[in-house]
């Protein structure tokens, strides 16, 4: 567990370190882009698997359990049918076209109570699937929306934080200077002489 602690640890920080470059001002390399693109996607996907794992797994369980709850049932009611008809068949030797006709409907019943459960079955794994399918979508956009929020305050702390470190009282009075010798510019050309 503590492994899968770090692991995630580092994925989350990974990004910021390949987002950092030597050069002021500068952009990574394409590479450096990629690989940040491909470990947030991996971060992504890795959390929500994290994240989702357990509840499917728990809900696919529950449905498995009510399926072949179904099942046994159905199982049962099957066997209950043909432990009549042979029954029947033991009392009534003497009327055997009577034995067969109820034997074809236990046996007609039986398929038809089996068909039913498959259909059954078959559309609860669908309404299951539709209801996984728009919780992951639903997660996912929940997910991404807090992922971007998050980097969104990570990289402005990252760029105040910069900023902070770059403009020192004298690189401030010089940007000053310059601002003050623009304008001094613009306005004497501005104004006729």
């Amino acid at each position: 567990m503590t492994s899968r602690r770090s692991l995630l640890l580092v994925l989350l920080v990974l990004p910021l370190f390949l987002g950092l470059s030597a050069e002021e001002g500068g952009h990574g390399s394409a590479m450096t882009d990629f690989l940040g693109k491909a470990v947030n996607a991996l971060i992504l996907f890795g959390g929500l698997t994290y994240l989702l794992w357990k509840p499917a797994k728990a809900i696919l369980a529950k449905r498995t359990v009510e399926a072949g709850e179904t099942l046994r049932l159905a199982e049962t009611g099957r066997t209950d049918a043909q432990a009549k008809a042979v029954e029947s068949k033991a009392k009534l030797s003497g009327l055997e076209g009577e034995v067969r006709g109820l034997k074809a409907g236990a046996e007609e019943a039986g398929r038809r109570e089996a068909e039913r459960i498959s259909r059954a079955a078959a559309e609860e794994a669908a309404r299951l699937k539709k209801f996984t399918r728009q919780e992951l979508d639903e997660q996912v956009r929940q997910g991404v929306g807090e992922l971007k929020a998050y980097a969104a305050a990570r990289a402005t702390d990252i760029a105040r934080e910069r900023i902070r470190r770059r403009l020192t009282p004298e690189a401030q009075a010089v940007l000053i200077d310059k601002s003050i010798d623009r304008l001094s510019k613009i306005h004497e050309k501005s104004v006729p002489r």
